[in-house]
Formats: structure tokens, sequence, C-alpha cells
């Protein structure tokens, strides 16, 4: 019998990266639309650059090089939006994508190659253009269809004025199914199990908290499941998730508590206040030092199972923010050094497309770049950092579900211990502008005598009368030390 509470091992150990379709690849062997923007043109809010998942499959030696070992894709059901949050046909991959087809050849590549590939489930709202929808807008309260909205009032307000039906945000173009409805529900969950029946390795879950019945989410793990127990269901909780993540409902959420932290340490006295405000509907990004910051950190692993904080998605940003390196006034020190911390602490870590390579960009939509596929536009000292990080996590399985345990954090510096069976590694971060020449105290951890080798290639250390002595790291660099066999 399956054990629905486990978590999935894969995602324990991947990487992911997330793929917004518009904007990351556009394949020359796929017939398009004309009426396209180009791809290097500024950004607007309702145009297409005609990115396509064959452009993806196009390019997974480079995401493999990367060190990237599972793909977050947003929407890409047929949709008249170019983020695609507006659903027409969930059985359909939307044409511009290059359709089913081409999905389902990047799918099978990537299974080959050993990448797994997770899809956005939008089911709490859908489209004026949804087939239901669209039947009571042209039959009214006739429709045989009617319960599978809300609707207030005829005729209906879908395109001017205050919509009278339910609607995501009260926005008219999405409006909200009734999912008391035991049709839509089995709709809906028809859709979920079909495309985990047909390969897809799991649902990153969106607004889930819109839906309010948890009996819907516990229906939707079972069906889920089913085809596939290890699928990985990853809903879109920006709050802490403690009532999402018991073994009932999701795997693990877009850990945007995590990203929080992150901009709350690291930024602290780099932050563009104004591009923070509002991250995500969290109330407040706090300013957190390296003691704080260590709290947090230990504590974000331990509110949850064990199960699931393994299974979190740790994301610095995402098509829902500021690129983090906006939102740090473009200081890439700052930036490495976050993603350091980022492939070395517990749970899977996730890059938004670009950032490799120093992308920027603010709120929306300027945080939804097309990908500069020009390598002149690259910061190559950048990628080939971040590239040593995910190298660095996928070389040791105790970064990905070792033991967390902070040994130092003062100030601007900290310290924790990463250890599984025997393997123990030191990872040492100074966030602050002045050299570090450390002497901190490890008993307990290190015997005296052992002496380490720094994996990212800086000088060694020894431990002395308990003490980690003969290292100086400088500003805003990190360490990764090993002890000697």
């Amino acid at each position: 019998m399956t054990d629905l509470t486990h978590t999935p091992d894969w995602v324990k150990n991947a990487i992911f990266y997330q793929i917004f379709p518009d904007r990351f690849a556009k394949s020359e062997h796929l017939e398009k639309p004309t009426h396209l923007e180009p791809w290097d043109s500024p950004l607007t809010r309702h145009g297409f650059k005609g990115g396509d998942l064959l452009g993806v499959y196009e390019k997974l030696d480079y995401l493999q090089d990367l060190g990237v070992t599972a793909l977050y894709f947003n929407p890409i059901f047929t949709s008249a939006a170019n983020h695609r949050y507006h659903t027409f046909d969930y059985y359909q991959v939307d044409p511009i994508l290059g359709g089913n087809s081409a999905y389902f050849k990047l799918l099978n590549e990537a299974h080959r190659r050993g990448m797994r590939i997770i899809l956005d489930g939008v089911f709490n709202h859908a489209s004026r253009g949804f087939f239901q929808f669209h039947h009571i807008l042209e039959n009214g309260e006739k429709s045989p269809y009617l319960d599978w909205f809300t609707v207030y009032g005829f005729p209906m307000n879908a395109y001017q004025g205050k919509p009278n039906y339910s609607a995501w945000w009260n926005l008219p173009a999405l409006p909200q199914f009734n999912t008391d409805n035991p049709r839509v529900r089995e709709f809906l969950f028809g859709v979920a199990r079909y495309w985990i029946a047909e390969g897809a390795d799991g649902w990153r879950l969106d607004v889930p908290f819109e839906i309010k019945d948890e009996s819907f989410w516990r229906q939707f793990r079972a069906v889920t499941k089913d085809p596939n127990p290890d699928a990985y269901l990853v809903g879109e909780i920006p709050s802490e998730a403690q009532e999402w993540l018991q073994g009932d409902m999701f795997d693990g959420v877009m850990n945007y508590q995590f990203s929080a932290a992150c901009v709350g340490f690291f930024g602290a006295g780099s932050r563009d206040e104004a591009m923070i405000s509002g991250m995500m509907g969290l109330p407040e990004v706090p300013t957190l030092d390296a003691a704080g910051f260590a709290h947090r950190t230990k504590e974000l692993l331990e509110i949850y199972p064990r199960q699931n904080a393994l299974a979190q998605m740790n994301l610095l940003d995402s098509h829902d923010m500021p690129r983090f390196l906006s939102m740090v006034s473009g200081k890439k020190e700052i930036f490495r050094l976050a993603t350091l911390f980022q492939m070395t602490y517990p749970g899977a870590p996730c890059i938004y497309y670009g950032n490799e390579i120093g992308m920027m960009g603010g709120r929306d939509p300027e945080n939804r770049g097309a990908f500069p596929w020009d390598e002149a536009h690259w910061d190559h000292d950048l990628r080939n950092t971040i590239k040593s990080y995910t190298h660095l996590r996928l070389e040791h399985p105790v970064l990905c579900t070792g033991e967390y345990v902070p040994v130092f954090a003062k100030g601007r510096r900290m310290a924790f211990l990463r250890h599984l069976e025997g393997q123990r590694l030191l990872v040492l971060l100074n966030a602050g502008d002045d050299a570090w020449e450390f002497n901190m105290d490890v008993q307990g951890h290190f015997s005296d005598g052992v002496t380490f080798k720094d994996l990212l290639g800086g000088e060694g250390a020894v431990v002395e009368e308990g003490h980690l002595r003969k290292r100086t790291l400088p500003a805003w660099q990190g360490a990764v030390l090993q002890p000697a066999a």
C-alpha cells in the first residue's frame, strides 16, 4: 500500500529551474503566428514573444550543464494570456508553445536524460474562453453549466464593470470554479490525474488557499498519487504552511518564507525597499543579522515534518516578484552568496530562469524578460560560479538530506554544519564588508587536529584547542569545508 505521507525522494535531491514559457527559448523549427513582439524588444503586459517548448527541448544541454535536474513550468495549456493563467482547455498545450506534440517530445527527452518536469495547475479559476463558462455567457441562466460557476445576476458583466459572478480578485477574465459542484471536482481531478498518468512528474498548484475546502486537496493528493506515488505536489503558499504539510495535502510549498529570510539577511543594507514592499503578499520582509537568519532558517525546518521540510521548493525569487538581483540593488556578490546558501540548505533549490547569467527585473512585467541567448549579454563569471555551486550539491548528498546545525552566527557572519551518515561539511558565509579571520568554537563537532580543505578552492583550515583557525574569509565570500580523510 502506498504511503501517501512520504514525499518523493527525487525532489529532495533535485535542482529546479523555473521557466516562464513565453520568454525562455524560441525554436526556429516551429511555425508561429506572425504578430509576435521581437524577442529583444521592450516588455509589454499583453505582448507575446513566442517562446515555446521545442525551444526548451533544444536548450536541455544548456540546462544540464548548469546542473539542473528538474523543470518547473508556468502554465502551458491553451490561454489568451502570455502568462497562461487564463486557461481555455486543460487538455491541450497552447499551440504557440508547440501543442501537445512539442510537450511530449520535451517530456520524453527530459526523462531520457533523468530530468523531471512539473506543471503549473490552475484549478481555482479558468477563463472567459473556458467552454462551460463561455456557454453561460452565450445562454445565460438557461445554460446547463450554470452551477459550474457562481453567478449573481444577468446579463453578466464579463468585460466591463465589476463582474457579477465569483472571480479571482474580482478580475472578470478569471471566473472562479464552484468546487462544491461534484462535476467540477470530477473534471479538475480528471485533468490532474491525466497529465500525471501521461508522464508529468508533479503539479505546482496556483493559489490553493482560494479553494477553502481541505477535502478538495486531500482528494487531489489521492487522485494524483495513484498513477504515480512519486508525483510532486507543491503549493503556492506564501505564509507558513503547517496545515498544508501534514502528509495529507502537499509535499512542499514554494518557500517564500525562505525567500524573505534570504532578502532579509543577505540584502541588509542594500535592499531596494520600494521594490521589496509587498513581496508576494508578505506583510513585511525583516532585516536580519546572522543570529536572526540562523534562527529563522532552522525554524523553517522544524515547523514541518522532516519529510516535508526536505521537499520544500526553496527559491530566491519567481515570476511573481522582482528578481533577487534587482531587490539587492544589482550587487552580484550578494546574489552569489545567497545562492551558495540556497545550494547548501535542506530542500530543493529553484533557479528562476536567467538569474544565473545576471538577468535583472523589477515588478511584473519586468521580471519576466526574454532570455538573451546572445552570450555577449551573459555574465559568464556569475554563471560559472552558480554552476560550481549546483554541481557541489549534486556531488554531495549531505547537502541535500543531511542535518542542518548552525554552529556560529554573529553580526554578518555565520557557519553551519551539514551531516549525514558520517559525511560532514562545514559551510561558512561572510556577508560583511570586512575579511573574517575566524576563531570559532567547534567543540562537539570536530576534534583537535582535524584539517579541512575548501571545496570551493579557497584556503584550508585546522582545529586547534577546540577552535577552527588558520583561515581568513574575504568579504562576501563563502567556503564549504570538508574534513580531510
